[in-house]
Parts: structure tokens; C-alpha cells; sequence
């Protein structure tokens, strides 16, 4: 049962991330048809973010009330309906709408999340939240690729590409996905506060968790501000087209399949997962700052290189959340953990957008220096996994 049901939910989410991938590399380009600079782009991303943060904890709450199918396939048809607006989108605010709906209804990854917390013991979900990362990595391997492709052709057709992968992701998961989160949790979760706003400040209080939270907070701040570095930088400075920018995800896309679907498999038997996200943030924080020198091309895709092969943060902080939670509420801390992903999705476009108009490589600094305060905040918190790496 356990088996189907992974197979199931992963399928679908390579079908989520083959959407995912197919736009991100050209969201930069497509958006500056309608005029938008770095840092307007950077408030498109933000939009979505911003009420991906409103959302996600109240679809976390959902999911631990009402069960995870529901609401993961609600998530996917958002991501449809909003891809299909941007198709068809010619004004900017109708840009803004698309990405605000696929905000309101952007809990799928920690839905997903909390699935696989239903259905593994806690020694388990380090590697099943890995696999699921690689299977968005293998999203990523393909999708900027064919997107690149396909906007030769005509630039809004990745865009509606993704709206029919997410549509036949809603099919799929409404006939063949079952449900993980058993009845008598659901009952469980009945009986706590449909919205709690307080729950995002209570768990930072918490010790362990608030760490964690902190330090999804962070480094999704930095992760988004070294997105919007690397768009404008290959798209401004280095003027690459799509199709190569779509190949260079492509070829971070294979590193990062490779790393969460094996890699982090062999490290997880070695490490604790205090330990290894340690080692993650570390090494992130000092390759990152190497960008903010890449002024040649050969130089920028040599450190890229370096780069992708460093292990991702994302399934050691949901590993050690899911640790620390009760069955009942993984749903609801997978939710919070987003909301604060959310909040730094919103904080790293802009402040990147902000400093990219004035020195794009810049933003890589940035990046370093939040990484390293989350290496401090680890320190506090978890001693001896600092001290043994």
C-alpha cells in the first residue's frame, strides 16, 4: 500500500514539476514583454509568495482535517487555471492575477510532504523526502529544456504546456491517488482552530522547530534572491537566450536529481541529518559568494558547476520538522514551515530585484551572508552537530 501510494503521489508531482520547470527559466523573459524591469519581475514573484503565505497554512489545517487528496488536487487545478491565465494574459495586471491564484492555492508541495509523513516512520522520511525533491529535480531537468523550445516558437506556449500538465496532475491524483491520512486523526484535527494566526509565532517559540522555521525562513530568502541574480545576470549581462538559460536549469536540474534521488540516500546512512544540514548551508555560503566575481560567463557556469552538487537544505529541515511533530499535525507544521518559506519568497525577489538594477552580482552576496546566519542559528541550537562537522 505504501509502495502504490508513494508511486502514485510521485508521478504526480513529476507531473507538478514538469509544469514548474517548463516556465521558471522564462518567467524573467516573458514578463519583460510587458515592460517589467528585474525589479518589477521580482514583484510578480512576490505576488505569488505573498498570498502563498496566507494560503498555505490554512490548506495545511485543511489537509489535517479533511484529508490530503482534496486539498493536494485543489492546489493542482489552482496551478492550471492560473498557468492558462498567464497564457492568455496582454496586460500586466492580468500577469499579477495569474500568479496571486496559483499563490492562494500553492500548498501542493507541503501537502505532499505531510502525505509521506503518513505513511513512513520518522527514520524513513529524510530519504522519501529526498526522493521527492529528486523527482522535482527531474522536472527540472526536462522542463527548462522544453520550454525553451517551445517559446521559440511562441513565447506564451510553455505557459499553456504547464496549465495542461497541472490539469492531467488533478486527473490523475482525482482517479488513481488514495487517501494517507487516517480517519481517526482526521477527527483529531476537527477539534483544533480552523485558522490560527498565532500558530506561526507560538512555533517559533518551540525549540527545535523554531530553529528550523528560522532557517527555512532564511535560506528560502536567499535561494529567491539567487534566482532573480542568476535570471538577470544571464539574461541582462550575459544575454543568453531561453533556450540556453532553459538548458542551463536543464543541467542543474540533472545534478540535483542525482543528488536528492542517491546522494542524499549514502549521506543519510553516514550523517544525521543535523549534520548534513549543516554541511549544506556551509558549503552553500561559500561557493555562493564566489558568484559575486563570476564576470565572465566561462567563469559564472565553472562556479554554477561547483554549485548544483552541494546537497539541498529542503529535505533535512522537513526531515527534523516532521521529527519534532505530532502525527496529527504534520499537515499544519508542513503548512507553517511553507508559510515561512512563502515569506522569505516574498523578501528575496525584491530585496534581489532592489540591488540587481544597481549590481546584479550582488545579489550573490546577499545569498552568502543569509546562508551563514543560518549556520549561526543552527549553532545555538544543534552544537554538536556544528562542532562534529
Amino acid at each position: 500500500m505504501k509502495k502504490r501510494a508513494l508511486s502514485i503521489l510521485l508521478l504526480i508531482m513529476l507531473v507538478n514539476a514538469l509544469s514548474y520547470g517548463t516556465i521558471i527559466p522564462l518567467l524573467y523573459p516573458y514578463a519583460s514583454r510587458f515592460g517589467l524591469n528585474a525589479f518589477g519581475v521580482s514583484m510578480l514573484l512576490s505576488s505569488f509568495s505573498l498570498f502563498q503565505f496566507l494560503a498555505t497554512p490554512i490548506i495545511g489545517r485543511l489537509s489535517d482535517r479533511y484529508g490530503r487528496k482534496p486539498l493536494l488536487l485543489v492546489s493542482f487545478l489552482g496551478t492550471g487555471i492560473s498557468q492558462l491565465l498567464f497564457t492568455i494574459a496582454t496586460t500586466t495586471p492580468v500577469l499579477f492575477l495569474a500568479r496571486i491564484l496559483d499563490g492562494i492555492t500553492g500548498g501542493n508541495m507541503s501537502v505532499a510532504q505531510a502525505m509521506i509523513a503518513d505513511l513512513y516512520s520518522p527514520k524513513d522520511r529524510t530519504k522519501m523526502y529526498g526522493l521527492l525533491g529528486a523527482t522535482f529535480g527531474f522536472g527540472f531537468i526536462v522542463g527548462p529544456a522544453l520550454g525553451g523550445i517551445l517559446s521559440s516558437f511562441f513565447s506564451p506556449l510553455p505557459f499553456l504546456f504547464s496549465s495542461i500538465l497541472a490539469i492531467i496532475g488533478t486527473i490523475l491524483g482525482f482517479f488513481f491517488l488514495s487517501e494517507t491520512l487516517e480517519k481517526q486523526k482526521q477527527q483529531v484535527a476537527t477539534n483544533e482552530p480552523f485558522i490560527d494566526i498565532k500558530a506561526l509565532f507560538v512555533a517559533l517559540r518551540e525549540n527545535q522547530i523554531g530553529a528550523l522555521l528560522l532557517v527555512s525562513f532564511f535560506t528560502a530568502i536567499a535561494q529567491n534572491a539567487f534566482v532573480i541574480g542568476f535570471q538577470t545576470v544571464t539574461n541582462d549581462i550575459f544575454r543568453l537566450s531561453t533556450v540556453a538559460i532553459g538548458i542551463l536549469f536543464t543541467i542543474f536540474g540533472l545534478a540535483n536529481v542525482l543528488m536528492q534521488g542517491f546522494g542524499i540516500r549514502l549521506l543519510t546512512k553516514r550523517y544525521s541529518d543535523e549534520r548534513l544540514l549543516s554541511a549544506s548551508l556551509i558549503l552553500g555560503s561559500l561557493v555562493t559568494i564566489l558568484f559575486s566575481f563570476a564576470f565572465s560567463l566561462p567563469l559564472f557556469v565553472f562556479i554554477l558547476l561547483l554549485y548544483m552538487w552541494i546537497p539541498p537544505v529542503s529535505p533535512f529541515i522537513t526531515a527534523l520538522l516532521s521529527r519534532h511533530t505530532n502525527d496529527e499535525d504534520q499537515g499544519t507544521i508542513m503548512g507553517i514551515n511553507q508559510s515561512y518559506t512563502s515569506i522569505g519568497q516574498i523578501i528575496g525577489p525584491m530585496l534581489a530585484g532592489a540591488i540587481s538594477t544597481r549590481h546584479a552580482f550582488a545579489t550573490f552576496l546577499i545569498s552568502s551572508v543569509l546562508l551563514g546566519t543560518c549556520v549561526f542559528i543552527l549553532q545555538k541550537r544543534y552544537k554538536k552537530a556544528i562542532a562534529d562537522f
